[in-house]
């Protein structure tokens, strides 16, 4: 993870295998926003030979926790949607980018950008965050 992540970005990415396993990286995580990129496999395409739309939803949804997840306390997904526009398949490097849209009290909207490598758009996410009162465990 780079220089400009931050702690709690940090230590959520080091215990969550689930993008772990899928290759996930991240390029850019700061208050608000977060850049994650992925190269889909094999084992990641249906039954047409296009990428799962669970693979390109889990990307989007990460990048969307790593943005949403800048105070001291856990911040969840409260619901997310997405629009599937362009599919993909083996060897494509698919880069989700996550924008805060708006935020009041406990509850925040955020879009997720999902790109392929020729900058045309693959997916559009947007997720509802809504911030717990459990504390971030230490880093």
């Amino acid at each position: 993870m780079p220089a400009e992540s931050t702690t709690v970005g940090r230590a959520m990415m080091k215990h969550d295998r689930a993008s772990a396993a899928l290759g996930m990286t991240v390029v850019v995580n700061e208050p608000g926003r977060a850049v994650v990129t992925m190269t889909v496999r094999d084992d990641m395409l249906n039954g047409f030979a296009i990428t799962h739309g669970g693979f390109v939803f889990a990307l989007a949804d990460t990048a969307f926790a790593l943005a949403c997840n800048d105070s001291e306390y856990v911040t969840v997904a409260a619901g997310a949607d997405i629009s599937f526009l362009k599919s993909t398949t083996a060897g494509d490097v698919l880069t989700a980018t996550a924008l805060e849209r708006a935020k009041s009290g406990r509850s925040g909207i955020y879009d997720v950008q999902v790109l392929d490598a020729a900058g045309a758009t693959v997916a559009e996410f947007r997720g509802r965050s809504r911030r717990t009162p459990t504390p971030h465990a230490a880093p």
